[in-house]
């Protein structure tokens, strides 16, 4: 019998995430595989370490690079906040939503 070597499906790749703040004014963000929503208030965007989600005034999306996963956020930025990826809920759980 010979030896059949499978296809395996490539795993994603994990970027790093970094962020870089200058004067509170212009954030780059790395390592971005989504954005979720944006406003002139509030930013969210899904990376490898969770959500994060910027909030401030007058905000706005300068560059976004989906191929790299790089985001370059103007405006007046007042906070950051991560949120941990949520567990996998069970069958029950999903069902009754």
């Amino acid at each position: 019998m010979p030896y059949e070597e499978r296809e395996r499906s490539p795993q994603p790749v994990r970027r790093p995430n970094n962020l870089t703040l200058e004067n509170r004014r212009k954030l780059t963000v790395t390592g971005v595989e989504e954005v979720e929503s944006f406003d002139e208030t509030e930013i969210s965007m899904l990376t490898g370490d969770g959500k994060l989600t910027v909030s401030g005034e007058g905000m706005r999306i300068d560059r976004l690079n989906v191929d790299n996963g790089d985001v370059n956020i103007l405006g007046s930025i007042r906070a950051l906040r991560y949120e941990d990826h949520a567990p996998e809920k069970g069958f029950w759980a999903r069902l009754w939503r």
